[in-house]
């Protein structure tokens, strides 16, 4: 087993992922409950663009996409033209990583998707963005969504009053979002907003940056997200 993944008996990861994501997930046991430990300037640049992964650092000169725009590895500069399903993986990993979420999460959202009403890729940028996680990045509160999860995960953040955290909770219309008073939290966000001061807001969320609440006022939709993904690839590779 490859140094770089951990998996104790009786887990069952590895069943729905590559060798490439087997390598780089690392496994705490039940699957799905696990995190992504590739540096993340080598994702960015694994897919040839900004994911932004780490903050401010990737609006910065800093970024590994400004100094190094070709894949890791030894052969990333000699990378070959991919095939159809190439083009159509490299989409799906684009997304995944953009979100941050394994590939059996994923795979589930898109089947929940492919249910909805209307056009399964607006229903799946819809479901990705109604996450809680996505909803506290937008709302400029988190300087990534690594670090909206984290949040989440300590318990700092309230939906409609009741402490939820569960970082791929689902948000809808006329949820409220608010943050625990504790000034260590609140220094810390509003710390965030100064340095996000020029980024707007997304239509879908209206946010009072003073008292730190927020509001879901309709669904997201897909000129919302910004995705620099072709949903259309991903759906085709689903439906294989």
């Amino acid at each position: 087993m490859d140094a770089g993944l951990r998996k104790e008996e009786g887990s069952n990861f590895g069943r729905d992922c590559s060798q490439e994501e087997s390598r780089l997930y690392h496994q705490r046991g039940e699957y799905g409950v696990g995190r992504l430990i590739e540096p993340k300037c080598k994702q960015c640049r694994r897919e040839g663009l900004k994911l932004y992964l780490k903050g401010m650092r990737c609006f910065s000169d800093k970024c590994a996409i400004e100094k190094r725009n070709f894949a890791p590895g030894q052969h990333g500069k000699g990378r070959t033209k991919l095939s159809d399903y190439g083009i159509q993986l490299r989409e799906k990993q684009k997304m995944k990583k953009f979100y941050g979420v394994l590939e059996r999460q994923f795979r589930k959202n898109f089947h929940e998707a492919s249910r909805m009403k209307g056009v399964t890729g607006d229903s799946l940028i819809q479901l990705m963005e109604r996450r809680l996680d996505n909803a506290i990045y937008r709302l400029l509160w988190a300087l990534s969504r690594a670090e909206g999860r984290q949040m989440v995960h300590h318990k700092k953040i309230f939906v409609n009053g009741v402490l939820v955290d569960i970082p791929s909770y689902l948000v809808s219309p006329g949820d409220e979002i608010t943050v625990r008073r504790e000034e260590s939290t609140e220094k810390r966000i509003r710390g965030v907003i100064e340095k996000k001061k020029d980024y707007a807001i997304p239509a879908w969320l209206e946010s009072n940056q003073e008292k730190l609440q927020a509001k879901i006022i309709r669904m997201p939709e897909e000129q919302d997200a910004g995705l620099p993904v072709e949903v259309q690839q991903i759906i085709e590779l689903y439906s294989k």
